[in-house]
Protein backbone atom coordinates (compact mmCIF):
# COMPACT_ATOMS: atom_id res chain seq x y z
CA UNK A 1 0.00 0.00 0.00
CA UNK A 2 3.10 2.17 -0.05
CA UNK A 3 4.44 4.39 2.61
CA UNK A 4 2.23 6.11 5.47
CA UNK A 5 1.62 9.70 4.78
CA UNK A 6 3.05 11.50 7.97
CA UNK A 7 0.14 13.13 9.98
CA UNK A 8 2.22 16.97 10.22
CA UNK A 9 2.01 16.46 6.13
CA UNK A 10 -1.01 18.98 4.51
CA UNK A 11 -2.94 15.95 2.52
CA UNK A 12 -4.27 18.46 0.26
CA UNK A 13 -0.49 20.17 -0.56
CA UNK A 14 0.33 16.55 -1.75
CA UNK A 15 0.60 16.27 -5.38
CA UNK A 16 -1.10 13.11 -7.35
CA UNK A 17 1.81 10.72 -10.36
CA UNK A 18 0.39 8.14 -12.19
CA UNK A 19 1.94 5.35 -12.42
CA UNK A 20 3.92 3.89 -15.43
CA UNK A 21 2.67 0.25 -14.25
CA UNK A 22 -0.70 0.59 -15.91
CA UNK A 23 -2.39 2.31 -19.38
CA UNK A 24 -5.52 3.76 -19.84
CA UNK A 25 -7.63 5.17 -22.54
CA UNK A 26 -10.35 7.41 -23.14
CA UNK A 27 -13.50 5.73 -24.09
CA UNK A 28 -16.05 7.48 -26.62
CA UNK A 29 -18.30 8.50 -24.03
CA UNK A 30 -15.03 10.76 -22.59
CA UNK A 31 -14.47 8.51 -19.44
CA UNK A 32 -11.51 6.61 -18.79
CA UNK A 33 -10.58 3.57 -18.57
CA UNK A 34 -7.98 1.74 -16.21
CA UNK A 35 -6.55 -0.76 -18.28
CA UNK A 36 -4.82 -4.10 -15.87
CA UNK A 37 -2.83 -6.67 -17.98
CA UNK A 38 -3.74 -10.26 -16.03
CA UNK A 39 -0.41 -11.41 -16.55
CA UNK A 40 0.43 -12.79 -12.92
CA UNK A 41 1.31 -16.77 -13.59
CA UNK A 42 -1.95 -18.23 -11.33
CA UNK A 43 -4.02 -15.38 -13.57
CA UNK A 44 -2.39 -17.36 -16.75
CA UNK A 45 -3.36 -21.09 -15.51
CA UNK A 46 -6.94 -20.37 -14.26
CA UNK A 47 -7.48 -18.07 -17.39
CA UNK A 48 -8.42 -20.80 -19.74
CA UNK A 49 -10.06 -22.56 -16.99
CA UNK A 50 -12.61 -20.03 -16.60
CA UNK A 51 -12.24 -17.99 -19.42
CA UNK A 52 -11.44 -14.77 -17.77
CA UNK A 53 -10.16 -12.05 -20.15
CA UNK A 54 -6.59 -10.90 -20.36
CA UNK A 55 -6.74 -7.25 -19.21
CA UNK A 56 -8.88 -5.93 -16.71
CA UNK A 57 -10.52 -2.40 -17.57
CA UNK A 58 -11.57 -0.05 -15.03
CA UNK A 59 -14.37 2.20 -15.91
CA UNK A 60 -13.98 5.66 -14.28
CA UNK A 61 -17.87 7.92 -13.31
CA UNK A 62 -17.68 11.30 -14.89
CA UNK A 63 -15.92 12.72 -11.71
CA UNK A 64 -13.23 10.13 -11.06
CA UNK A 65 -12.25 10.82 -15.05
CA UNK A 66 -12.30 14.57 -14.55
CA UNK A 67 -9.65 13.44 -11.44
CA UNK A 68 -7.65 11.29 -13.45
CA UNK A 69 -7.50 13.50 -16.28
CA UNK A 70 -6.51 16.02 -14.11
CA UNK A 71 -3.75 14.26 -12.39
CA UNK A 72 -0.47 15.58 -14.62
CA UNK A 73 2.36 15.23 -11.49
CA UNK A 74 2.42 18.83 -11.35
CA UNK A 75 -0.65 19.59 -9.59
CA UNK A 76 -1.25 19.64 -6.28
CA UNK A 77 -5.02 17.86 -4.58
CA UNK A 78 -5.99 21.23 -3.40
CA UNK A 79 -5.43 22.92 -6.94
CA UNK A 80 -7.24 19.01 -8.64
CA UNK A 81 -10.03 20.15 -5.87
CA UNK A 82 -10.62 23.98 -7.55
CA UNK A 83 -10.62 22.49 -10.57
CA UNK A 84 -13.64 20.35 -9.89
CA UNK A 85 -15.42 23.13 -7.56
CA UNK A 86 -14.98 25.38 -11.23
CA UNK A 87 -16.29 22.26 -13.51
CA UNK A 88 -19.17 20.99 -11.08
CA UNK A 89 -20.16 22.87 -8.97
CA UNK A 90 -22.04 22.11 -5.78
CA UNK A 91 -22.77 18.87 -7.33
CA UNK A 92 -19.24 17.56 -5.90
CA UNK A 93 -19.84 18.69 -2.69
CA UNK A 94 -18.51 17.92 0.21
CA UNK A 95 -15.47 18.34 -2.30
CA UNK A 96 -12.39 18.05 -0.13
CA UNK A 97 -13.82 14.81 1.92
CA UNK A 98 -15.04 12.97 -1.46
CA UNK A 99 -11.61 13.71 -3.19
CA UNK A 100 -9.57 12.81 -0.59
CA UNK A 101 -11.55 9.41 -0.53
CA UNK A 102 -10.94 8.96 -3.63
CA UNK A 103 -7.47 10.05 -4.29
CA UNK A 104 -6.69 7.44 -1.16
CA UNK A 105 -8.60 4.81 -3.09
CA UNK A 106 -6.52 5.43 -6.18
CA UNK A 107 -3.15 5.29 -4.11
CA UNK A 108 -4.44 1.89 -2.60
CA UNK A 109 -4.86 0.08 -5.90
CA UNK A 110 -0.92 1.30 -6.87
CA UNK A 111 -2.70 3.83 -9.85
CA UNK A 112 -1.06 6.73 -8.35
CA UNK A 113 1.82 8.19 -5.80
CA UNK A 114 1.43 10.81 -3.13
CA UNK A 115 4.38 13.12 -3.43
CA UNK A 116 5.41 16.66 -2.03
CA UNK A 117 5.74 19.36 -4.57
CA UNK A 118 9.20 18.93 -5.98
CA UNK A 119 10.07 15.80 -3.85
CA UNK A 120 10.49 12.17 -4.94
CA UNK A 121 9.49 9.92 -2.07
CA UNK A 122 6.23 8.10 -2.28
CA UNK A 123 4.20 8.87 0.64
Amino acid sequence: MGKKIKKEVNFLELVPKKTVKYNWEVTDSGLVQIIIPRNGIIEKIIRPLFKTPKIMRIDLDTFGSFVWNSIDGNRNIEEIGDMLKMEFGKKIEPIYERLGKYVNILRNNKFITLEMAGNQDDR
